[in-house]
C-alpha cells in the first residue's frame, strides 16, 4: 500500500483529485440545477431544508475541495486529494464495521462502468472472503427511463449491479433502479450499500447504511452527507482511466482487512 504521500501524489498525478478534468462551468452548473430543484441532481435524495446556490459552492468546498471563492467562474476546478484519503479511511472503518458482523447483507451498484467497476469489484471480492452476503434483488428488470431512447436492464456483474443496454454497461444518474432493487427485498434493507451516483442517493434516501463515491459536479450525494442521509462520500473523478483507480482500492482493501484483525 501506498503511504499517504505516495497516494496525495498519485491522485494528483493522475488527475483522480488536484487539477480535475471537471471544468468549473460544470460544477457551478450542477449546484445551480441543484439548488433549485432539479431531481436529475438529487439523485434520489429529498433534503430536509433547503439549499441555496452559495450554501451548495460552500458545502462542496468544504466536503470535496472545489475552489470556494464565488467569483471564480470558469476554467480550473479542484478537488483536495487529502479529503479524498480522509473519505476514503472512514470508508474503509465504515465497511469494516460491517463486515465484522454475523452473515452481514451488502448491495453494491455502479453508475460509472467504464471507471469505478474498477472499485467496486475488488470490494465486492473482499466482502465475500469475510463472509458477507452479496445482495442482487431485481436482477434482469427492465425499464424505459428519460433520456434514453430504448429500455436498460438491470444486470450483475461478480455482484454489481449495473445498467445493461442491448449487451453493453451504460453510465447513468437514475436512481429508479435502485428503487426497484431495494422494493424486491420486501422491507428488509441491506446491512451496507456501496455504491455512486442514483444508486447510492436512492439507497440513503430509503434508510439504507450507505457509502459512496462523487466527482465535483455530483453535489447531491454530499448534499445528502450533510443531511445524514449518506454516511460516507468519497470526492474523486469519476470517470478517469480504471488502471488509476488501483492505488486508492488497495488502500481501501488493505486498511478493510486490517481493521477485521484488530
Amino acid at each position: 500500500m501506498l503511504s499517504r504521500d505516495e497516494l496525495r501524489e498519485h491522485l494528483v498525478r493522475s488527475r483522480i483529485a488536484g487539477d480535475v478534468a471537471t471544468s468549473r462551468e460544470n460544477n457551478l452548473d450542477h449546484y445551480s440545477s441543484l439548488a433549485n430543484g432539479d431531481p436529475y441532481y438529487m439523485l434520489g435524495l429529498t433534503f430536509d431544508q433547503p439549499w441555496s446556490y452559495r450554501d451548495i459552492l460552500a458545502l462542496m468546498a468544504k466536503s470535496a475541495g472545489v475552489v470556494s471563492d464565488p467569483s471564480h467562474r470558469w476554467g480550473q476546478d479542484t478537488i483536495d486529494p487529502d479529503l479524498t484519503i480522509d473519505a476514503l479511511d472512514a470508508m474503509a472503518e465504515r465497511v469494516a464495521a460491517v463486515l465484522s458482523r454475523p452473515d452481514p447483507a451488502v448491495l453494491l451498484a455502479t453508475g460509472h462502468p467504464t471507471g469505478l467497476l474498477a472499485v467496486h469489484l475488488p470490494l465486492a471480492r473482499l466482502c465475500v472472503e469475510r463472509g458477507a452476503r452479496l445482495l442482487t434483488p431485481g436482477e434482469g428488470w427492465t425499464y424505459t427511463g428519460s433520456g434514453f431512447a430504448r429500455p436498460r436492464q438491470v444486470r450483475y456483474l461478480q455482484g454489481v449491479a449495473m445498467l445493461d443496454d442491448k449487451g453493453g454497461f451504460v453510465h447513468t444518474h437514475d436512481a429508479d433502479p435502485m428503487r426497484h432493487m431495494l422494493a424486491k427485498l420486501d422491507g428488509e434493507l441491506p446491512d451496507l450499500v456501496i455504491a455512486d451516483h442514483g444508486w447510492a442517493g436512492a439507497a440513503g434516501e430509503a434508510g439504507a447504511p450507505t457509502v459512496g463515491f462523487a466527482d465535483s459536479n455530483d453535489p447531491g450525494l454530499f448534499v445528502g452527507e450533510a443531511e445524514g442521509k449518506i454516511d460516507v462520500v468519497v470526492p474523486l473523478d469519476d470517470n478517469v482511466l480504471p488502471r488509476y483507480y488501483a492505488p486508492l482500492t488497495e488502500r481501501l482493501v488493505t486498511l478493510i482487512t486490517r481493521a477485521l484483525r484488530v
